[in-house]
Parts: structure tokens; sequence; C-alpha cells
């Protein structure tokens, strides 16, 4: 985990980087701009080489969870701009086969393999077993929609997704494997989480360190997959 202190031992205030607002930005624009500036996740991403701060995520749920092991096959969906096949790879090592897909063209990244896909086409699960080389023992999603700023329809969109990534890990996941998605707290996740919990050993929530404290971004971790495929 970064270090979040300065080392001259001086106040936050003093070391908060402060953004005026330009002409043509917005205030909401400058906040951004701002918290980008002040966080010490981006910052560390920056001096250790990954490609975004969201590498600190899986990287602390892995800490917790235990779940990247080497010799495993990993799925990432919505991989760009790819810190967390970073992470897997670190954590896998050779031995291991890491395989990101997005819609969006991300890479190269060394020791992953990087694919534009949209998981929603017919056959994309074959597709990506041929990719991994067999079943995968961990399906990772971080994938999160264009926000509108009305609370429920967003939350609607990200059960949505979170929905599309477990439909993915149904058919690709190998029996026992794990399964990993984000969510925000609040609206269906209720039901989501009732049937994670038919289909896997355990199943627990977590947000990790580098999730921003105002937001409401949690990560759902289920282990033990019992290879049940819904049908209909």
């Amino acid at each position: 985990m970064p270090n979040e202190k300065g080392s001259s031992g001086r106040g936050a205030r003093e070391l908060t980087t402060r953004v005026k607002t330009a002409r043509r930005r917005s205030n909401s624009s400058t906040r951004w701009l701002q918290r980008q500036l002040n966080d010490p996740y981006v910052a560390a991403a920056r001096r250790e080489g990954y490609l975004s701060r969201a590498a600190y995520k899986l990287s602390g749920l892995d800490d917790r969870f235990k779940f990247l092991k080497k010799g495993h096959r990993i799925l990432d969906l919505g991989a760009a701009p790819g810190g967390w096949c970073q992470v897997a790879v670190e954590k896998l090592g050779p031995s291991g086969t890491i395989v990101g897909v997005d819609l969006l063209e991300f890479g190269p990244i060394s020791g992953a393999n990087c694919y534009v896909l949209d998981v929603e086409t017919p056959d994309s699960e074959r597709q990506i077993e041929e990719w991994l080389g067999g079943k995968a023992d961990v399906v990772l999603s971080d994938m999160a929609p264009s926000t509108t700023g009305h609370q429920a329809t967003d939350q609607m969109r990200v059960v949505a997704l979170a929905e599309v990534a477990y439909e993915v890990a149904q058919r690709v996941l190998a029996p026992d494997g794990v399964f990993i998605v984000k969510l925000f707290q609040g609206g269906a996740v209720g039901e989501f989480l009732a049937m994670l919990k038919k289909d896997f050993a355990l199943v627990r929530h977590a947000k990790p360190p580098a999730s921003r404290k105002d937001s409401s971004e949690l990560f759902l971790v289920a282990t033990g997959y019992r290879g049940t495929l819904r049908m209909g």
C-alpha cells in the first residue's frame, strides 16, 4: 500500500495540491482533477509502473483472500487499461495464464494476453477457453458502466454488467473456481448475492484499501464454484 503521509511531517492541508477552476473546466471536473492529483494510489501507480490505480484494489483483495496462485488460469473481464492483468502476472509468474478482454483495445502487457472481445456475442466462451487453454481458475470483473448521475439507473446498469460477467463465469469457470466482481452498495445487490450463494461454497464482500472512502464500491468474492449452469 502506498504511503499516504508526507515524509516532512507537515499537515495534510500543506500537502494538498489545489486546482484553480479554469474558464472551460466545470466545477465537477476540477474536483475530479484535484482528487486525482492528491490520490496516493494514483501517485504510486505512476511511480511503480501500473497502468491504473485499480491495480492496488486487486492486490489488496488478493492479500486478504489469496486467490491468485501460480499455475492458475485467470480471466480478466473489462481489463483495459490493464492494471489488474499486471498484478496477476506478478502474482502468478511464468507458470500462469492471464487473459484480459475488453471492448477497447489495450496492451500489450508483458506476461498477459490482451484481446478485444464482446463477451455477449455468441460463442465468446469457446474463444475464451481457447485462449486460456482450458477452464478458468479465477474470473475477475472490474467492469463499470458510464454513470448518468441518477442513482437508481446507475445501480441497475452496474448489476446488469455484474450479471453479464457471471454468465461468462458460469460457462468458463473450473469446479472450485473463484469469481470476483465489482458492484455498488444498494439496489439489487442482495438478489445478485443470493444467486451467487446458490452456486458457490462461500461468498464474501470486501472493500479493499484502494477503494475511495466516499465510494459505494464493493467487491463480491465468491469461492468454491459448484459448477452449476443456470438454464433459461
